[in-house]
């Protein structure tokens, strides 16, 4: 049986990864390493300080987290960008401690470009442990792997079934579904580039939707026709027959209006817009993780090389939440200031709202700041 130690990936195991990387693979991955990272510095939460009223002081402060645990998934679905896309912005957003978990392959190692985009990422240490049992640990701890403050990353459905149970332990990023696409496209849009596409997004899992909305029978028929030729010639074809057959849809409204409302009501994880004016759509979509414009904008730029976070809201929850972003390794902490003059002049209202409610004491511990005492 092995050691404890032995789940703990080596230095000399992660050296060994980046020596045998194809040096191109190091260099695309450094160049999606300077876009990942340029992206979050725009969304920066920024500390701020200001005055309302004389006697007043009022502040934010931006404290990022101790203690981070990234979960990576292996098997097929073993992948660099996932790392790159989760510890970028926690490393930018000033993560003291980032832990990374993952399961060995068959052959007991772990992916070289995972482990080398690891290190290129600044992630700290890295445990061969997979599955719920690796969010567990990370949630509770154990003796060698530290209890954590948050934990982000994809996985399947018992990965995403852990974090929903661990949430309130810890924090999560979110409980994502199977992946999903939305193409809004009129009948100018190029038919072999959406069946692509549709595609591209089917071959993640055989639960993963792939959806077609056009204002064009015609070209719904032709982009049917366009996989017909090219699914074949996929390696994933099976995965990618399943779902979309499964999950995958078609959908003809009569104006893009009606198409509009439709893309909004599936808030979906990423939205492709194949129209002659998808900069004159993007002020109508209220519902969407991420938006990809035009014919030369699919969605695998924004997996790998774009530079805004690829890991997105799934199943609607677009809806009240985003992207992962430096937000969402740091907290936002008020802080307030009265002096005497200004808390008396807020006495009298405060006392009453205190009443209102029914809570005497703190009512008590204004009044008492200004109790004459002999």
């Amino acid at each position: 049986m092995a050691s404890l130690k032995s789940f703990r990936v080596s230095d000399e195991m992660i050296s060994e990864a980046l020596n045998h990387s194809d040096p191109r693979l190091i260099d695309d991955m450094m160049k999606a390493i300077g876009n990942i990272k340029a992206y979050p510095m725009k969304q920066k939460v920024d500390a701020f300080s200001f005055e309302p009223e004389d006697g007043i002081r009022l502040m934010q402060v931006v404290r990022p987290m101790n203690l981070v645990g990234l979960y990576v998934p292996g098997g097929t679905a073993s992948y660099p960008s996932t790392v790159l896309m989760n510890a970028i912005p926690a490393k930018l957003a000033g993560v003291k401690r980032l832990i990374m978990t993952t399961p060995p392959g068959k052959d007991g190692k772990i992916k070289a470009s995972v482990l080398a985009a690891a290190s290129l990422a600044g992630v700290d240490e890295i445990h061969m442990v997979g599955g719920a049992q690796a969010i567990a640990a990370m949630a509770y701890g154990t003796e060698s792997i530290a209890k954590v403050d948050l934990i982000t990353g994809p996985g399947n459905i018992y990965v995403a079934t852990a974090k929903r149970l661990v949430y309130g332990t810890v924090g999560i990023d979110s409980v994502a579904g199977p992946t999903e696409v939305v193409i809004l496209a009129d009948e100018e849009a190029n038919p072999s580039y959406i069946a692509a596409d549709l595609m591209a997004q089917a071959e993640h899992d055989v639960k993963a939707r792939s959806i077609l909305v056009t204002t064009s029978k015609t070209l719904l028929d032709d982009v049917v026709k366009a996989l017909e030729a090219m699914i074949d010639d996929m390696t994933r074809k099976g995965i990618i027959k399943e779902a979309l057959l499964t999950y995958g849809m078609g959908i003809v409204v009569e104006t893009m209006k009606e198409g509009i409302d439709l893309v909004n009501r599936i808030a979906s994880e990423h939205l492709e817009i194949m129209t002659r004016d998808p900069y004159g759509i993007v002020p109508l979509i209220e519902n969407a993780g991420a938006i990809f414009l035009g014919d030369h904008t699919p969605e695998p730029v924004g997996d790998y090389m774009a530079g805004p976070n690829h890991t997105l809201p799934t199943n609607k929850t677009s809806r009240f939440s985003s992207m992962l972003s430096t937000a969402t390794f740091q907290k936002r902490i008020s802080v307030i200031d009265y002096d005497q003059k200004a808390l008396r002049e807020s006495k009298d209202a405060i006392v009453r709202l205190a009443n209102e409610e029914g809570l005497e004491a703190h009512a008590k511990a204004v009044e008492i700041r200004f109790k004459v005492t002999s």
